[in-house]
Formats: C-alpha cells, sequence, structure tokens
C-alpha cells in the first residue's frame, strides 16, 4: 500500500510551520524543529488524512488537524525521553541530550500550544466536536502515561493492566487521529465509533509490536539500542506475559531486573524470552488486536478501496520485520 500521498502532504505541512530558528528566541524553536525533521512513521496524521477522504472530504480540509496531532505526538515524545531519561530516539541524540532538560520541556509545551492552535484549524462546523476529541484523546494519553510511570514502581502488574495501559498511551492518540479525520468528513455516531475503535486496537497492536521490536529488532532500522525497555526495567508484554508462566523463569528475570544496566542482564532476558517462547506469543497478540482492529473496521461501512487501504495499514503491523 503507497501512503506515500499522504506523507509527503504532512511533510510538505511541517516544513511550512511557522517555525523561525532565526527568531529571538532560537533556544525555544530550534529544538522543536529539530524534534519535527526526526522522521518517524507519521502513521497518525496519516491517518486522520485517510479518514477525512474516506468520508468523502478532501484530505486538504483535514491537513491543519493532522499535522496538530503529528505536533502533539512529537511532543509527548520529546516529554517521554526526559521521563525515561532516553539519550537516543531515531538515530538521533534527544533534545534534552542535545541541549538540556529545562529545555526539552520548554520546547515540549510550545509544541502542545502549536498542536491545539493546528488542530482547531478546521471548519467551523467541525471545530467544537473536534477539539472535544482532541483534548480527550489528550488526557488519555496523559493518563497512559501516568499508569506506565506508576508501573515502574510495582512488583507486580497484570496483562489486562497493561493492556489498559497502552489503550490510554498508544490506542487512544491513533483512534483520536481516526476520530477527528472522521468528524471533519461528516461521518454519523455509528462510523465514528466504528473507527475510533478501530484505531484503538490498531493502537493496542501497534504497541506490542514496538515492545517485541525493541528486543528483536534491527538496531539500524530502528536508530537505537535494542533492549532500552529491559535495560530501564520497563513493563512490557514480553516481561509479563514471560511472569505468566511463573516458576524457576519468573524468578530468574525478577532477580535480573536488579541488575546494572548492560549486555549481561540483556542476554539473561533475552535467553530467557526465547526459551518460553515468548517472541511467538507476542507476534500472535499482535495478529490478535489486528485482526480485533479490522472487524471494528468492517462496522464502518467504508467504500472497499477505502477500507482495503486501512485494513493493510493494519496488517502491515503483523510484519516481524517492520
Amino acid at each position: 500500500m503507497d501512503l506515500k500521498h499522504y506523507t509527503r502532504q504532512i511533510e510538505q505541512g511541517l516544513r511550512s510551520l511557522p517555525l523561525s530558528v532565526d527568531a529571538a528566541i532560537p533556544s525555544l524553536y530550534e529544538p522543536i524543529v529539530y524534534t519535527l525533521d526526526g522522521g518517524g512513521k507519521r502513521l497518525r496524521p496519516v491517518l486522520t488524512l485517510m479518514a477525512a477522504e474516506a468520508l468523502g472530504a478532501d484530505s486538504a480540509s483535514a491537513l491543519n488537524a493532522a499535522l496538530g496531532i503529528e505536533v502533539f505526538h512529537n511532543f509527548t515524545l520529546l516529554h517521554d525521553d526526559v521521563m525515561d531519561r532516553s539519550d537516543l530516539r531515531r538515530g538521533r541524540p534527544t533534545v534534552h541530550a542535545r541541549w538540556d532538560q529545562n529545555t526539552a520541556i520548554l520546547s515540549g509545551d510550545a509544541m502542545l500550544t502549536l498542536a491545539t492552535q493546528l488542530v482547531a484549524q478546521v471548519p467551523d462546523t467541525a471545530l467544537r466536536p473536534v477539539l472535544q476529541a482532541f483534548n480527550q484523546g489528550a488526557m488519555d494519553v496523559y493518563e497512559g502515561q501516568a499508569l506506565d510511570m506508576d508501573f515502574e514502581r510495582r512488583d507486580t502488574v497484570t496483562i489486562p493492566e497493561y493492556i489498559r495501559m497502552i489503550t490510554l498511551k498508544t490506542g487512544a492518540l491513533l483512534a483520536t487521529a481516526l476520530k477527528v479525520g472522521a468528524i471533519i468528513g461528516g461521518a454519523d455516531a455509528e462510523r465514528l465509533e466504528a473507527l475510533y475503535d478501530f484505531g484503538t486496537d490498531l493502537g493496542i497492536a501497534f504497541q506490542i509490536h514496538d515492545d517485541y521490536l525493541d528486543m528483536y529488532g534491527n538496531e539500524e532500522r530502528l536508530g537505537k539500542p535494542v533492549g532500552g525497555d529491559v535495560q530501564n526495567n520497563k513493563q512490557t508484554y514480553l516481561l509479563l506475559t514471560a511472569f505468566a508462566h511463573g516458576g524457576k523463569e519468573a524468578a530468574a528475570l525478577r532477580q535480573a531486573m536488579h541488575m546494572e544496566r548492560g549486555e549481561r542482564k540483556l542476554a539473561i532476558f533475552r535467553r530467557i524470552y526465547d526459551d518460553l517462547g515468548i517472541a511467538d506469543q507476542c507476534h500472535q497478540a499482535t495478529v490478535r488486536y489486528c485482526n480485533r482492529a479490522i472487524s471494528a473496521l468492517h462496522r464502518a461501512c467504508l467504500d472497499p478501496d477505502h477500507e482495503a487501504r486501512f485494513a493493510a495499514l493494519a496488517n502491515r503491523l503483523t510484519d516481524r520485520d517492520k
């Protein structure tokens, strides 16, 4: 499936944003430009444009809202990197590593304001519901991040609790991106709900697959070292699935979590995961949530061409090499 038409619109739109690094306060704007120039899949704004078109609108009418959602997403990544103390993202130093923590926080705050301004640039008839959807989606992301941080201080997290967390932290913004585009396209309540459910389950699949890639992905493609979740003792689908097996493997993992960061710690986790077949179980969960997403998509009653585009995008998430 070729998404280049949509990604070109997004990239051109991002380059056109009024972010002058020659302004009197380059320390505020340079990190924003640096962050937005960092690449990425642009999945969320693409979903906004696709949803608007699928409901009969011109994608240009949803472009500013799509840009706002992408700026918001990058704002969350910028602040996540501060909270996670991550020094690399997409193969480059993170903002707090290249500048400093205070600069990262302030530039992130400015990105949030810019995102809201962009999302508000929609047709008047769509303004109120779009802002309501965007603000609710933002609050869901914050709640998900709060749960993620809470989990780091807990010894035991269940898989249902983890699914709830990633539903909020990851699924909600994909769902919101689709909902905003569908609102601009004039969708009725049934279609809005179906596309929102599609985005939620797609986001869960996306995050589980991301957990898999953090352990088994290609570092060159990821743009960061593998094993960051292990080194930071993050609760992931892989870890919680391994814990669910119980026995000596679970005990060994809990002991390894107290080790210093390094290759030895990563090797222990990888050996236990391989022994338990965790990679296959993670892949099966990704496929399961992708299938749920596609079932929700059918309820949206889109024309066959647009439904096929969304389904192809969802199925790409089940490819272990992506």
